[in-house]
């Protein structure tokens, strides 16, 4: 069995988040990282906190462990800042963990027919300090195994390769149409608030 370079102790701690679910709970029970880095997941093991990159590329090698391919998912936004999920398939169905500043931008269950519609149930939840509604689209999958010559689980070094790859080598697609955007509303305050419950530096 492959040890992807992790060392005994990391391993343990790897496997011990055998579901998505577990996976998911690690990262809730994370401070978030209000950082511009982009640790690998030995660092985030380390370190023990994360942001919304170093989450997601942390969950894709949590999945690998425990027998998932490790893919990330892009959402696209304007007016503010991409949000990079981890994905996993059950029977046929997509779910995500996702590591995030924001309430109801993290775990979906695999409940998804296809991409497009696990982009979706983020769209209402995806807005920034201005209450403005900000989800555009949404990637193809990227399978991270493509990055294992840059040992991007265990290196000491920034893993910027993946955001960059992502947001400008992978192909989008645009989730609403130019005239629902037009059309969209500001969120209510009610709701506005609730999705900052738990967040840092608001």
């Amino acid at each position: 069995m492959s040890t992807f370079g992790f060392t005994a102790g990391e391993l343990r701690t790897l496997r011990g988040l055998r579901t998505p679910e577990r996976i998911q709970r690690f990262l809730d029970e994370l401070p978030y990282h209000a950082a511009d880095t982009a640790w690998s997941p030995r660092r985030v093991l380390r370190e023990r906190t994360a942001h919304c990159l170093e989450g997601a590329v942390f969950a894709a090698a949590a999945l690998r462990v425990n027998g998932f391919p490790p893919l990330l998912f892009d959402l696209e936004s304007v007016r503010d800042t991409d949000h990079v999920l981890a994905l996993y398939k059950v029977r046929g169905h997509w779910g995500s963990i996702a590591k995030s500043n924001f309430a109801g931008l993290r775990f979906r269950e695999p409940v998804h027919r296809n991409l497009r519609e696990l982009a979706i149930t983020y769209f209402d939840d995806y807005y920034n300090l201005l209450g403005q509604r900000t989800l555009r689209g949404y990637s193809r999958p990227v399978n991270l195994a493509r990055f294992d010559k840059f040992e991007w689980m265990t290196s000491d070094k920034p893993v910027w390769y993946v955001a960059e790859h992502l947001l400008n080598d992978v192909p989008h697609y645009r989730l609403i149409s130019a005239a629902q955007e037009k059309a969209l509303t500001r969120l209510d305050k009610r709701s506005f608030q609730a999705g900052l419950v738990g967040s840092v530096g608001h």
